[in-house]
């Protein structure tokens, strides 16, 4: 940008560097999202507001996924009536914790994603909406299964970074809530998010984790 005629100086690399250091979360942020959260098992009597559910979904939208498809898709269980229909999906051990739950996000995928590439992806929209609208069904899937997955992670982190706790569970019949929520096919659903403001006293221990050297090597 020319300000007065005037071309402002191209920043050196360790400009650049320090630039982005300073972006770095203070402890503070690193405990709301990693260290001190956990995953809730139980729920404070207390409502979420959808201004906060709204923001987090904002902030996910703004992680990478490949070709920019955004595949996921999110329905807010919150009724008595919605909770009812989910109900009969839920594995024994998820139902009362589900049931109580101030709110339950299904995360989803949309399977024909490819043909929101023309808003997505503008400049070359077109042709990869029909690149994957070619594929074989499978490979459809994978790809907004794979990408949904990694939006649902951006989810997460956002409802930590705005004072919410989340419980994801796999602990429940997709076909059953595909045909109770997602009738026509379109999207299938991959996990269960309960989320609020989560009651620490339920929260269980820590488990164990692996070290670094363990699970990561430099080649």
């Amino acid at each position: 940008m020319i300000f007065d005629g005037v071309v402002p100086p191209v920043p050196g690399i360790d400009e650049i560097v320090e630039r982005k250091n300073a972006r770095s979360l203070d402890e503070r942020a690193l405990r709301s999202i990693f260290l001190e959260a956990r995953s809730a098992n139980g729920f404070l009597d207390r409502p979420v507001p959808r201004e906060v559910l709204s923001r987090a979904v904002e902030l996910a939208l703004i992680g990478p996924t490949s070709a920019n498809a955004l595949p996921m898709r999110l329905v807010f269980v919150e009724s008595p009536e919605a909770k009812e229909r989910l109900r009969p999906a839920l594995r024994p051990g998820n139902v009362d914790k589900t049931m109580a739950a101030p709110m339950t996000a299904i995360v989803a995928t949309d399977l024909q994603f490819y043909e929101h590439f023309p808003r997505t992806i503008p400049d070359r929209g077109e042709a990869f909406r029909a690149s994957l609208a070619a594929r074989p069904a499978a490979d459809q899937r994978e790809f907004a299964r794979d990408n949904a997955v990694l939006q649902m992670g951006y989810f997460i982190i956002a409802l930590r970074a705005l004072g919410l706790d989340a419980g994801p569970m796999g602990g429940f019949d997709r076909a059953a809530v595909d045909a109770a929520f997602f009738p026509d096919g379109r999207c299938i659903s991959l996990y269960l998010i309960n989320l609020g403001y989560g009651d620490d006293s339920k929260v269980f221990a820590r488990l164990p984790r692996f070290n670094v050297d363990e699970i990561a090597r430099f080649e």
